[in-house]
């Protein structure tokens, strides 16, 4: 199983970034994107969980980022909108089989994507 993150880079303040995950090989219960700024540790953004009850996003992101999957491609989106520069990070796309309490947890998954990095000038 491999995840390839695609389609960081530079964009404005207020601008808008879809990034994308392809996945290979088997399925799994939940897919998410992490992100981890500089001198940070790595923090959930959102998670596609339908057996779980749905979407999951972490309060920064709720209302400008859409998490989506298109089964039949094997691919993770991530949709974000209104951009701030608090955004820029490298993103993560993750997979893997959590219980409820570890959907937004890096624990529950066993997966990861190489990374891409998002950078949001002001």
């Amino acid at each position: 199983v491999q995840l390839q993150a695609s389609g960081g880079g530079l964009v404005q303040a207020g601008k808008s970034l879809r990034l994308t995950c392809a996945a290979s090989g088997r399925t799994f219960r939940s897919y998410a994107w992490f992100r981890q700024a500089p001198g940070k540790a790595r923090e959930f953004v959102a998670a596609l969980c339908p057996s779980c009850g749905g979407k999951y996003y972490t309060d920064s992101v709720q209302g400008r980022f859409t998490i989506s999957r298109d089964k039949a491609k094997k691919t993770l989106y991530l949709e974000m909108n209104s951009l701030k520069p608090e955004d820029t990070a490298v993103y993560y796309c993750a997979a893997g089989n959590p219980i409820l309490s570890y959907v937004s947890a890096s624990e529950g998954y066993s997966v990861w994507g190489q990374g891409t990095l998002v950078t949001v000038s002001s």
